[in-house]
């Protein structure tokens, strides 16, 4: 049949009832294994027979299907841990870590990596089989399981507190809210006066800093020393070493003034008090705090007598502080807890919990309204002294946050973790301004420059500190010259830009701008 040309105007016919239409590609019923038949004798379509040859990945498709698999079995292994519920007590994970037959401790190993390395085992090996291993579980450990997995609750609950914890809250409300009144006078004179240039101020600092030098090396101690301070007025350096040996230091030359056999242990903390030299020559007024590893904190004076001894924490003591009033002083503790003490009395005056790990550190607004607790568990929080609540929690360390800091504005708090970075954060935003990855391994301390926040010093375990400045915190200088790790540092009050570190290799360092590099840039 000859193929016609369709007329466009032509009507379109349906096809006449019970015959199909013949659509273009379309075979006829009953046609189809016979076009198949054809199509595979013509060579247009491919059958797979039974035996034929099968072809091998490439190399580089094989290794990625591999590694694709490993990604999927650590994915749902992961899973699975999530999913396991170990105990929580430390005795309780090596008796399981026993019957399993596997080490109960690995060099170096802490609890909390102890408990990691059981959930992996359990999950790893099947409900089956642990329970194979392990027994059936007791009692205590069903209990345990449905704490640990059960919806935690929000609810606020209030701890009744003694007559003179709230005179305590009383009397650092009014000293808080005079010296933040006096704070924000001075700081409206200064934006007001036509002579100050915020900008021009910050840069000179930043010339200053970036010429840093190492300018006296002491060896300090027998042992390593934990960590320095400055006096209020810059003119002495104090100094807490394993030994338990606090020394004085005269600035600049380092020159040792006292010595006291402060504990039996090592010293983990230490500080001076807020009016510390208009009073170090009276024998019978505060000028020195300690803190030791045999859980005790005690004050000495200008002179080394020992005035008092604070016991009450059940484990030993991180770092210490005093209130900017002069009149309390704040201790951290792997008890969990960070206490506030009355330093004229000796009673405790406040027990906080919070944490669910170690409290490693304890610092105090300059105001005196908030107080800021660093903990082993990763998070920092921040309490209003004047109420004991928990007003701020600094998330986002992924492991111990080791030291913290307020700055003088009272309104950013710097921290520095276990995890090789220092954070600073806004608690105006309630967020992190800045996060400053300088460091190749944990920070062990961090100070703001006392007078105007201008800078920000860190130490760490990496043998160096850094200095950053600046309103993003850009570092300006690193501080080499120790041999070993820097566990502690402190900015100097006197304004000459004048920093003291202390390390493992039982030196102390004191850094200050270098004046020939200043001859240097003027010429």
């Amino acid at each position: 049949m000859e193929p016609t040309e369709m007329d466009e105007d032509a009507p379109f016919k349906l096809p006449v009832a019970g015959q199909q239409p013949l659509v273009f590609g379309a075979i006829r019923p009953g046609d189809s294994a016979a076009a198949v038949a054809a199509g595979v004798a013509a060579g247009n379509i491919m059958r797979q027979e039974a035996d034929a040859e099968v072809l091998d990945l490439p190399e580089a498709s094989a290794e990625h299907m591999r590694k694709q698999q490993e990604l999927m079995k650590e994915i749902e292994l992961r899973r699975k841990m999530k999913a396991t519920v170990v105990p929580t007590n430390d005795s309780d994970v090596r008796r399981m870590l026993r019957q399993l037959k596997e080490p109960i401790t690995l060099f170096g190993e802490r609890e909390m990596e102890r408990r990691d390395r059981l959930r992996k085992m359990l999950a790893d090996m099947g409900e089956e089989r642990a329970v194979a291993a392990l027994g059936p579980p007791t009692e205590y450990e069903m209990e345990e399981a449905e704490q640990a997995v059960a919806v935690p609750t929000t609810e606020i609950f209030y701890t009744e507190g003694s007559q003179q914890l709230k005179a305590a809250r009383h009397d650092i409300a009014h000293f808080s809210l005079r010296r933040a009144a006096l704070r924000l006078a001075a700081a409206r004179r200064q934006r007001s006066d036509p002579d100050e240039d915020e900008v021009a101020a910050g840069e000179a600092a930043a010339r200053q800093l970036r010429t840093m030098a190492n300018q006296a090396s002491e060896v300090g101690d027998e042992r390593p020393i934990a960590g320095c301070a400055f006096s209020p007025d810059g003119s002495q350096l104090a100094t807490g070493a394993w030994s338990g040996t606090l020394k004085v230091w005269a600035m600049p030359r380092l020159h040792k003034q006292l010595t006291i056999k402060a504990h039996a242990e090592r010293i983990s903390g230490l500080a001076w008090h807020p009016q510390a030299p208009s009073t170090a020559e009276r024998p019978q007024t505060v000028a020195l705090a300690t803190g030791a590893t045999d859980a005790t904190a005690k004050l000495w004076s200008g002179e080394g007598k020992l005035l008092h001894t604070f016991a009450g924490h059940a484990d030993r003591l991180g770092r210490i502080a005093f209130h900017p009033m002069g009149r309390h002083l704040g201790t951290a503790s792997f008890d969990q807890t960070w206490r506030l003490w009355d330093v004229e009395t000796g009673a405790c005056l406040l027990e906080q919990e919070g944490h669910s790990r170690a409290v490693y550190a304890v610092a105090f607004q300059d105001d005196g309204a908030l107080a800021a607790s660093a903990g082993m568990d990763g998070i920092a929080r921040v309490w209003d002294c004047r109420t004991g609540r928990n007003i701020f929690t600094c998330q986002g360390h992924v492991k111990a946050v080791l030291s913290l800091d307020f700055s003088p504005s009272g309104v950013l708090l710097a921290t520095g973790s276990e995890d090789n970075t220092a954070r600073v954060w806004d608690l105006r935003k309630r967020g992190v301004l800045a996060i400053l990855p300088g460091h190749t391994s944990l920070i062990s301390q961090v100070r703001f420059e006392p007078n105007d926040g201008r800078y920000l010093l860190t130490s760490g375990y990496d043998n160096t500190s850094r200095v950053w400045g600046g309103r993003r915190f850009r570092l300006l200088r690193t501080l080499a010259g120790h041999e070993g790790k820097v566990m502690g540092s402190d900015v100097s009050p006197d304004g000459a830009f004048t920093i003291a570190t202390t390390g493992y290799d039982r030196t102390i360092k004191v850094f200050a701008p270098d004046p020939l590099a200043e001859l240097d840039e003027q010429q």
